[in-house]
């Protein structure tokens, strides 16, 4: 029993290991988004933002490629080919003096990292199922999450001692780290009663069963509007506190601050799922996302900023929200994809972020000045996941009932 339990706590802190690897590689470069600018000698800093929307791109594009594969291939190959990949783009992107240049190597760093990402989705859902599978899923979202605690204080100590280039370095060594650590501690979790032989015709049989499964669909949906305010706040949000409160010294310390609510959510609703149930809390949490954000722009209609208390008190709200729906809103579209949970999950990252990448950087061409525009996307995209969420609960009622 107690060898069961290491091995499980090995698991989940291995999973949440390859994880991190994705969140280290974004937040970790946002203190360094104006030095990495001058750099490639960048004209407009708005356009700073796009070295991190551009990860996100590559994210969920490769997760596309590499998560049908992994149904034949299994998962352990492929992340061993996603970090091959990530080796080549971090070349690239501490070697380039073009700004274009730079953001190809940064969509190739998320084409490779959308292996460990993908793949430690699939690793779990290979494992576990059910509402213990949220849990456990929320355990290693809430360590993904509080990666960003320590990445741009770390990230900005490296720039400052070392260049904004040893970001990339270090970020490389340490997933060479975890890559060891997978290769000699970690099996293989896809059965081989389930491996699909490989063909390129999984790509649209795998794509064809998904979109027959209503609750995946709409469960990725609201996936992707949740991601898209987040990476709204994760764009913006250098921009936001250097700039519009000229806090650049103290930006890794809110920044962490702030990544802790989330972490907490996290957290607590490891404790809770199993209790209460995934539908529920996700239910609670939309509606705390959207009041949140309507008391907002009711009270700050005007467009002036508030202070930076109230700002940040708004912030841990909304995100302690978002800590709730991250982990659940996945399991939730995982639950019905167990016989195809690696092409299922490429396509949840997929849709989820190939929808959030333009959420983003559309409400966060709008964020110059003041941070209103940021919560009247926060309520749209709220308003528009609630609504889907009814939609999926009346079919399924409507199912059910007929049944």
């Amino acid at each position: 029993m107690q060898n069961q339990q290491r091995s499980q706590l090995e698991f989940v802190v291995l999973m949440a290991a390859l994880m991190s690897i994705v969140a280290l590689s974004i937040d970790a470069v946002l203190p360094a988004l104006p030095m990495i600018g001058d750099y490639l000698s960048v004209g407009d800093p708005s356009n700073n933002p796009k070295l991190i929307t551009s990860i996100f791109l590559g994210l969920g594009f490769g997760q596309l490629i590499l998560g049908p594969l992994s149904d034949s291939l299994g998962r352990k190959p492929i992340v061993y080919i996603g970090f091959a990949i990530f080796i080549i783009a971090s070349i690239v992107c501490v070697t380039t003096r073009s700004f274009e240049i730079m953001l190809l190597g940064r969509v190739l760093q998320g084409v490779g990292l959308a292996a460990p990402r993908t793949m430690s989705i699939a690793m779990v859902r290979d494992s576990y199922d059910g509402d213990y599978m949220a849990k456990i899923l929320s355990i290693v979202v809430m360590v993904f999450i509080l990666v960003p605690v320590v990445a741009p204080t770390l990230g900005q100590f490296l720039m400052n001692y070392y260049g904004w280039k040893f970001i990339f370095t270090f970020t490389l060594a340490f997933g060479v780290l975890v890559m060891i650590w997978f290769w000699l501690r970690q099996p293989e979790t896809l059965k081989d009663k389930y491996k699909i032989p490989f063909k390129l015709s999984i790509f649209k049989t795998g794509t064809i069963q998904f979109f027959k499964i209503r609750p995946a669909v709409i469960y990725t949906l609201l996936s992707g509007f949740i991601t898209g305010s987040f990476m709204v706040y994760l764009s913006t949000s250098q921009l936001i506190f250097e700039k519009q409160y000229d806090l650049a010294e103290e930006f890794p310390l809110i920044f962490a601050s702030l990544a802790i609510s989330v972490g907490l959510a996290t957290f607590m609703n490891s404790q809770l799922v199993v209790r209460f149930g995934m539908k529920r809390i996700v239910h609670i949490s939309m509606w705390s996302f959207i009041i949140t954000s309507l008391i907002f722009i009711l009270i700050f209609h005007s467009g002036n900023n508030p202070s930076i208390e109230i700002l940040i008190t708004f912030f841990a709200i909304q995100f302690f929200t978002i800590g709730f729906l991250f982990g659940n809103l996945r399991a939730l579209a995982m639950e019905p994809l167990g016989h195809i949970a690696g092409i299922g999950s490429a396509l949840n990252g997929f849709i989820s972020t190939v929808m959030a990448v333009p959420i983003a950087n559309y409400i966060g061409s709008f964020v110059e000045d003041t941070v209103t525009p940021l919560f009247i996307g926060f309520l749209v995209c709220g308003v528009i996941s609630i609504t889907l969420f009814y939609v999926n609960a009346r079919k399924t009622s409507s199912v059910l009932k007929a049944a």
